[in-house]
């Protein structure tokens, strides 16, 4: 029987950083077995490619490919024929003579997700870039490309290039989407103000996952006391990446002038009370149901604070529209339908 060992103060310490260091090190080899998974398929695909246009391959042959490979690999999954056509798809997305880094990190799943839900060599770059910055697991990816979060994100109307820098003014206007879908809301058109925001607070990581990557909530109706007035700001996050307060303001209907000033004074006083030196400029974001564009470019130009100001709708698109990517006609008809 072995006899108690008295165990020195700093082995839970040395303990707890190499098992972080072992779990690093797993992550890493995953990472580079499946870099060199998804190089392989693709260059499998471009000499399927080549020789399609050179010698006139056919489907048979790339069938009895398929088969041979099975065949000489049996412990190998990835050599079907609808793999290879895959394979060769990707060599035709990605023709160039090496594989963009984002998409050779991508598990081969992601990859081949990009290639069913995305029609542009563009999307699919912008798409596997955001899910290879940001970990996005292969329903995230999905989720987000049935949101076409690419195309609202930056649609916001906003004065950030005149109150802000040239570089912090785009930084900032990638923080506005246009519109927001707050579909996983169990809430209705004749929802109030308040309705709406309790049931954003009580999904929060669905509503930082629509309101996009890097958002950390700070607290809904945040109190401030401005000598003897009381104020309350509707939504106070933080975005983490580009250190900066982001006031969320939510009203129900129409745009009107007054939610631009009335948001302008909350900026202000988050940027007076909240605002550390290392902080970059507080910028507000104005959620409506409805807009007018002249009303908004007027309001905005009055007003000396960043503001963007968004659309938002809450009720849930149809389920065959949430199955595959819809058209702009398609998407429009089922936003005006909400």
């Amino acid at each position: 029987m072995s006899s108690a060992i008295t165990l020195p103060d700093s082995y839970g310490r040395v303990l707890a950083e190499l098992k972080l260091r072992v779990r690093a090190a797993q992550h890493s080899a995953r990472r580079r077995v499946n870099s060199e998974l998804v190089t392989l398929y693709w260059s499998i695909g471009r000499t399927i490619l080549t020789e399609q246009n050179e010698r006139g391959w056919g489907a048979g042959v790339v069938n009895q490919l398929a088969r041979d490979l099975s065949a000489a690999f049996p412990g190998v999954a990835g050599f079907s024929s609808t793999n290879l056509r895959y394979m060769r798809a990707a060599a035709l997305a990605w023709p160039d003579a090496n594989l963009p880094q984002p998409v050779g990190i991508l598990p081969w799943g992601h990859v081949r997700l990009l290639l069913d839900r995305l029609a542009t060599r563009e999307e699919r770059d912008w798409y596997a870039e955001a899910a290879a910055a940001h970990g996005w697991s292969r329903s995230v990816l999905l989720d987000r490309i049935q949101a076409r979060v690419r195309e609202r994100t930056g649609a916001a109307p906003s004065n950030f290039s005149q109150r802000l820098g040239l570089e912090d003014s785009q930084a900032a206007g990638l923080l506005a989407r246009d519109p927001y879908v707050f579909d996983f809301l169990d809430v209705t058109e004749a929802a109030a103000e308040k309705d709406v925001e309790q049931a954003l607070v009580a999904k929060v990581e669905s509503t930082l996952l629509e309101l996009g990557e890097g958002f950390a909530f700070v607290g809904r109706q945040k109190h401030f006391a401005v000598e003897g007035d009381d104020f309350h700001i509707d939504l106070l996050f933080f975005h983490t990446a580009q250190l900066r307060y982001v006031v969320i303001e939510l009203k129900i209907g129409r745009f009107e002038p007054a939610f631009a000033g009335q948001l302008g004074f909350y900026v202000a006083l988050v940027d007076d009370r909240m605002r550390l030196p290392i902080h970059n400029p507080t910028v507000g974001i104005l959620l409506c149901t409805d807009r007018n564009e002249a009303v908004v470019r007027y309001s905005l130009g009055a007003t000396d604070q960043p503001l963007a100001v968004s659309t938002y709708t809450y009720d849930a698109l149809p389920a065959d529209e949430r199955q595959a990517l819809p058209s702009e006609k398609a998407l429009a008809a089922a936003l005006e339908g909400r």
